[in-house]
């Protein structure tokens, strides 16, 4: 086990051989990592905090921290973060919070940029993308493979939807559409399909066909929502769409904020 004389490792954190604890990091007694896990300098782990294998961790981060809430009286909260994760510089994450379930969760292969914090409760998927000083306040939900422009803040129980791309200085205040582009320059809308993005992901001309018709009834369209969203099931009852259309679909069923249109 690599850990630098300079580090304090509380006794009943768990730390295999295989991990690298750098300079001046602090680690809470209960911690537990998984294999190759690095933390660089400077790192703050703290609170019960589980980590999966092969996570980087920079100088300043601070996870697993007491959430800002002025409820929390304490309680024995946590977060859960996957594999592969980079987290850089000055990155904070808060520990769940009783009323809100009380874990805040990242998943796999997730880059979360310098500066970026996530609140308590927030629940981070797959393949994400947080870029700097992205600003999650408590019970946010980012879906699997979305991205989150700098300086971004977003609003409590706000959802971000599968493959969505906010881009940078937007401010969220309701759901963003899944497979979005969603940007201020327009005006804090939604203003199309992530093409280029779901095109790297290895959709298919069909599928982006199929989620391009269902998006000009949305956005493009006269209609409102619930008649957009009527218009979308009737394509899909015919089967003119397939399952990301029904994932948009049902998305917007379930929105509890409104969606960003």
């Amino acid at each position: 086990m690599s850990i630098h004389p300079t580090a304090i490792v509380a006794a009943g954190a768990k730390i295999p051989a295989s991990c690298m604890v750098g300079p001046y990091c602090t680690v809470g007694p209960d911690v537990a990592l998984g294999e190759e896990c690095e933390l660089v300098s400077h790192v703050v782990l703290d609170g019960h905090l589980t980590m999966g294998r092969r996570n980087r961790i920079f100088s300043f981060a601070c996870v697993g921290i007491s959430p800002q809430d002025l409820k929390y009286a304490g309680e024995p909260t946590a977060v859960e973060i996957g594999d592969d994760n980079t987290i850089r510089e000055y990155v904070t994450i808060s520990r769940g919070t009783k009323g809100g379930g009380g874990v805040t969760r990242v998943g796999n292969d997730c880059l979360i940029m310098a500066y970026t914090h996530i609140g308590h409760d927030s629940t981070i998927g797959t393949g994400c993308i947080l870029a700097n000083a992205a600003t999650l306040a408590g019970h946010v939900t980012v879906e699997d493979y979305a991205s989150v422009g700098a300086l971004c803040p977003v609003h409590q129980f706000c959802r971000i939807g599968k493959y969505a791309y906010i881009g940078g200085g937007t401010t969220i205040t309701q759901d963003v559409l899944p497979y979005s582009l969603t940007s201020i320059e327009r005006n804090n809308h939604a203003y199309g399909l992530n093409k280029v993005g779901l095109e790297r992901k290895g959709f298919t001309p069909e599928q982006l066909k199929e989620l391009r018709a269902a998006y000009r009834t949305l956005i493009a369209s006269k209609l409102n929502i619930s008649d957009a969203l009527a218009a979308i099931r009737k394509t899909i009852a015919s089967g003119g769409a397939g399952e990301h259309v029904v994932y948009l679909a049902d998305f917007i069923a379930s929105s509890e904020r409104g969606i960003i249109k």
